[in-house]
């Protein structure tokens, strides 16, 4: 379920870099590194990467934030530390990606 040597796909979520979108935080595929938008983001790819891959486990991807979640069980738990980086470029925007955040982002939040 957690391959701690694969390091993260991309440093922002990988569906909306390809298809336009924006995203409010970004978690880790702990088994496969795939990086996407979190819950409360507008598309939720991570949560649809999980479901889709059978990939249930997630890191964190933010600053200051080792948190890994189960989507099966719906709770917290701790795991191993992953292959670097830890989390996204500090002078990367949140919401991001910076030009992609539409005036108002706060109403499309889940």
């Amino acid at each position: 379920m957690i391959d701690p040597a694969v390091p993260p796909s991309s440093t922002g979520c990988v569906e909306c870099l390809d298809d336009g979108g924006w995203w409010f935080h970004l978690r880790r595929c702990a088994k496969c590194g795939h990086i996407g938008c979190c819950d409360t983001s507008p598309a939720q790819h991570a949560s649809r990467h999980a479901a889709d891959a059978g990939h249930p486990l997630i890191r964190s991807f933010e600053p200051g934030e080792e948190w890994f979640w189960d989507y099966r069980t719906e709770q917290f738990y701790d795991g191993p530390p992953l292959a670097p980086p830890q989390h996204h470029p500090l002078d990367q925007a949140t919401p991001g990606p910076e030009g992609r955040v539409p005036a108002g982002w706060e109403r499309y939040l889940h």
